[in-house]
């Protein structure tokens, strides 16, 4: 199985998953400096950024976003403090496969 996850800050949950022994393939963020993301560089866990700010919109972030997952094709999608809300067009989309914590 693999998991993606997706964080916005710190990644004191990912550091929970990791360290659980979930088999997280890529972590995702909206943000360029979550300090997550060298958690996850160090335990090495592949990472992307997709800054939202960059986006006129929603729809069109979701969609970049939406890019990034499918390019490593999780079985899983673990938002685990992504603070940002999704459109209903992306949560049907990964609908089964999406778990927020």
């Amino acid at each position: 199985m693999s998991v993606a996850v997706l964080i916005s800050g710190r990644g004191s949950n990912l550091h929970a998953l990791l360290d659980a022994g979930l088999p997280i393939t890529t972590v995702i963020s909206n943000e360029a400096e979550a300090k997550g993301l060298e958690t996850a560089a160090a335990r090495g866990v592949a990472t992307r950024v997709v800054e939202h700010r960059r986006f006129s919109g929603r729809e069109a972030f979701d969609a970049a976003l939406a890019g990034e997952i499918d390019r490593v094709a999780p079985r899983l999608i673990v938002l685990a403090g992504f603070m940002r809300v999704l459109t209903p067009g992306f949560v049907a989309r990964y609908k089964g496969k999406l778990l927020n914590i």
